[in-house]
């Protein structure tokens, strides 16, 4: 009997690792189509492989417009605009920093992410959770440096130097997904209970109506 269940724990325990990330792919490509017709795996329809050009596997990432109220631009390149990258459980995004751009703080529910700082000088970081007592990782990087976000924990950039930085970011998953920290609270459709928000932060409820009111840039 303690045989069986120790072969139950280790199935529970296999099974939980395996479905934590994307599910590893049994072809050589399953690209994502718009097409409600044929095999659908991982979120998305496959496109017919005898159809599959090599376009489904190329993407131009031009620079993006930091002209918002956070000086940063994110382009993704994520399976909804890259349909190649559908089961092969990796992701990509541009970074575009003005002077003082900043990436803020947010999780990728999904993914690890590792940043290569292209151009510039970054000043960034991550928490940890609860249980790692909060411990605040942080270092400036510059050109060539790479730093990485372990998978959830919110991180963030901000652009330290005098000109424009550029980092790309590897993402451990096809669609690693992002939340944005003050969006998801402030910004929240419907909005968030004034009520609890007051109570989690601990201060006056003219703060959290203060902070709903505000435009939360998405710059993404």
């Amino acid at each position: 009997m303690k045989a069986v269940h120790l072969l139950v724990a280790i199935f529970v325990l296999s099974s939980s690792l395996v479905s934590a990330y994307d599910p590893s792919p049994l072809q050589d490509f399953c690209v994502a189509t718009n097409e409600t017709d044929g095999v659908f795996v991982n979120g998305k329809f496959c496109k017919d492989a005898k159809l599959v050009k090599a376009e489904d596997f190329l993407r131009h990432v031009e620079a993006g417009n930091t002209s918002n109220p956070l000086g940063a631009q994110v382009s993704q390149v994520f399976v909804d605009q890259l349909g190649g990258l559908n089961t092969l459980g990796i992701s990509l995004a541009r970074i575009d920093f003005a002077a003082k751009g900043l990436n803020p703080p947010h999780t990728h529910p999904r993914a690890t992410e590792i940043l290569f700082v292209v151009e510039g000088s970054l000043y960034v970081g991550f928490v940890s959770s609860n249980q790692d007592g909060n411990r605040l990782f942080t270092k400036v990087l510059k050109k060539g440096d790479v730093f990485v976000f372990p998978i959830g924990l919110i991180h963030f950039q901000l652009n330290v130097g005098y000109g424009n930085a550029v980092a790309i970011a590897g993402l451990s998953s096809q669609n690693p997904g992002t939340i944005t920290v003050a969006n998801a609270l402030f910004k929240a459709n419907p909005p968030i209970s004034t009520q609890l928000l007051t109570k989690a932060f601990q201060v006056d409820k003219s703060v959290i109506d203060y902070l709903q009111k505000q435009f939360w840039s998405d710059n993404n």
